[in-house]
C-alpha cells in the first residue's frame, strides 16, 4: 500500500511552506493539484521536480479513483491545494474518504489556513467558532443560510470572492444587524494584506468607500450572539423558598423541605441553596 499526505502550501507568501512540506513534495510519487499551472510557480520555487496532476471540482471523483488505484499498487502521493490546507472549501474530500475506506495510510503535513490565520489576527472570540466556507450565490439563500445562527455564540467564518464580498457584508447586516461586530481579513500574508475590525454597518462603509478593498480573497469573520440567562419565573421561586428555609434552618434540612415543596430534582434544589450560601 502507499501513502497520501494532505500538504498545505502558502496562502501568498511562498515562505510560509514548511520545510517537511517541501521534503514531503520532493519524495512522492505523484503531486495531484487542483491548478497545475498556479502549483507549477510554487515547486519551481523550491526545486520540485515531482511530476503534477490535475485534480479539481470537476475531474474529482473520476481521478480520486484512478489515484486510489496507484495508492493501492504501493504510489506515495501528495495532496496540495492552490493555496492553504487541502479540502477546507477546496478539492480532496472523495480521494481522502476513499483512501480511508480501503486501507491506505493519511498523513497530514499541517500548515497555512486562510480561516485560522484570520482568527488568529481579528482579535474576535476564537474558542469556539463555526466555518461555513463559501456561502450561496444567491443573496435570498445566502440570508437563509444567515438566518440559521442568529442567536448562535459562536463566531461565524466565512470565505467569499470580491465580486461578492458587498452583497454579503450587506447581507450579514440585514441578519444580524449593523451594531454586530466582525472582521474581515484580505490578501493574507500577500502585498496588499489588510486586517479590519468593527461593526458591519463601519465595515461597509469603509470597502465602500474604497474600491481597492472589495478586491482580492476574502475571509469574513462574525462575532456571536450575546447569551443572556434569564432566570424564569419558576427558578425565582425556588430562590424565594430556599432563601427563606435557610434563614431558619440548617442547609440539609432546608434543601429536603424545598425539595418536597417544589418537586423539584435534589441535586438541583442542593446546588442552588450551596450558591445562596456561598453569597452571604
Amino acid at each position: 500500500m502507499g501513502k497520501l499526505y494532505i500538504v498545505a502550501t502558502p496562502l501568498g507568501n511562498l515562505a510560509d511552506i514548511s520545510q517537511r512540506a517541501i521534503e514531503t513534495l520532493k519524495q512522492v510519487d505523484k503531486i495531484a493539484a487542483e491548478d497545475t499551472r498556479h502549483s507549477k510557480c510554487l515547486l519551481h520555487h523550491y526545486s520540485i521536480s515531482t511530476p503534477l496532476i490535475a485534480l479539481h471540482a470537476h475531474n474529482e471523483q473520476e481521478q480520486s479513483k484512478m489515484l486510489l488505484a496507484e495508492l493501492q499498487q504501493g504510489m506515495s502521493l501528495a495532496l496540495i491545494s492552490d493555496a492553504g490546507t487541502p479540502l477546507i472549501s477546496d478539492p480532496g474530500y472523495n480521494l481522502v474518504q476513499l483512501a480511508h475506506q480501503h486501507g491506505i495510510l493519511v498523513s497530514p503535513i499541517p500548515g497555512p489556513c486562510a480561516a485560522i490565520a484570520a482568527l488568529s489576527a481579528l482579535g474576535l472570540p476564537c474558542q469556539q467558532f463555526s466555518f461555513l466556507g463559501f456561502l450561496p450565490v444567491k443573496s435570498t439563500q445566502r440570508q437563509q443560510t444567515l438566518e440559521q445562527y442568529i442567536t448562535a455564540s459562536q463566531t461565524l467564518v466565512f470565505y467569499e470572492a470580491p465580486h461578492r464580498i458587498l452583497a454579503t457584508v450587506k447581507d450579514c447586516m440585514t441578519v444580524f444587524g449593523g451594531e454586530r461586530m466582525a472582521g474581515i481579513a484580505r490578501e493574507l500574508t500577500k502585498t496588499f494584506e489588510t486586517i479590519r475590525v468593527g461593526k458591519l454597518s463601519e465595515l461597509l462603509d469603509w470597502m465602500t468607500q474604497d474600491e481597492n478593498q472589495q478586491r482580492g480573497e476574502f475571509v469574513l469573520v462574525i462575532k456571536g450572539a450575546e447569551v443572556h440567562t434569564e432566570t424564569s419565573a419558576e427558578d425565582e421561586q425556588i430562590t424565594r423558598i430556599l432563601k427563606i428555609l435557610l434563614a431558619e434552618l440548617p442547609l440539609k434540612q432546608a434543601v429536603s423541605l424545598c425539595t418536597q415543596i417544589t418537586a423539584q430534582p435534589k441535586n438541583t434544589v442542593y446546588d442552588l441553596a450551596l450558591k445562596l450560601q456561598n453569597k452571604h
